[in-house]
């Protein structure tokens, strides 16, 4: 099955290129499509050198920074009219792993429709994360799951594999979130279809160059699209 990895950047520019010869390493077969939101500190210049010295990837330039879930949408849209089968996304900071990759893809040919890279179920880990950033993203995936009714162990996670034909049924294109509210999104509306979603566990770590797009506004963002997206669901009622 043709799979492709769709990578948002935004000043990434210490990442890009470490990240791209990991993922050509790790999955030779397996093709890459930077999404960079015109980070000034050159990223995108950075990822296209690296595609012609490695091959099999290709740019999206964006003319601006609109948000994680803006940057996917028009990745996802770019790699499903190209005809992959299985759409890998994840962040370029190294906190996915790229050998787990291989993991991910053999779930989506054992049947699943979206796998996800979790730390939350049994061999997952977040080593060296302070305490109170564990009991926020604990806490917000506690929540996130029990309001929406997931039965997803980790449903913010960014690492994730999926069939274009879940893009596809989910509508993918017509989702609003923006941050990490739309891991959450995509994962509520996979549930309503019906799919099957699989977990297999990763150790998440924090980036080593960089700098971490989190931000309060994020979080808030998350929360509360998703008590609205719980408040709207007919698995409440």
């Amino acid at each position: 099955m043709p799979a492709v990895v769709v990578a948002p950047t935004y000043q990434e520019a210490e990442n890009i290129g470490p990240f791209l010869a990991a993922v050509r390493r790790a999955v030779p077969d397996v093709d890459v499509l930077v999404v960079d939101d015109d980070s000034p500190d050159g990223t995108g210049e950075l990822a296209e050198k690296a595609a012609a010295e490695l091959g099999r990837i290709s740019v999206l330039h964006r003319s601006a920074k609109e948000g994680l879930g803006a940057a996917y949408r028009a990745g996802f849209a770019r790699v499903l009219e190209e005809g992959y089968d299985v759409v890998v996304q994840m962040d370029v900071d190294f906190s996915h792993d790229p050998s787990a990759i291989a993991t991910m893809l053999e779930g989506i040919a054992g049947g699943a429709d979206c796998v996800i890279g979790s730390r939350y179920v049994p061999g997952g880990s977040t080593p060296n994360w302070p305490a109170h950033r564990r009991l926020l993203s604990r806490y917000g995936n506690l929540y996130t799951a029990k309001v929406l009714r997931l039965g997803v162990g980790d449903a913010t996670s960014g690492f994730r594999a999926y069939r274009a034909s879940t893009l596809r049924t989910i509508d993918v294109g017509s989702t609003r979130s923006n941050g990490y509210a739309f891991m959450s999104e995509l994962a509520d509306r996979m549930v309503r279809a019906g799919l099957r979603i699989d977990e297999v566990p990763i150790t998440f770590v924090d980036r080593t160059a960089g700098t971490s797009k989190m931000s309060a506004r994020i979080i808030t963002e998350s929360m509360v699209r998703v008590t609205v997206a719980a408040l709207r669901s007919p698995r409440r009622r």
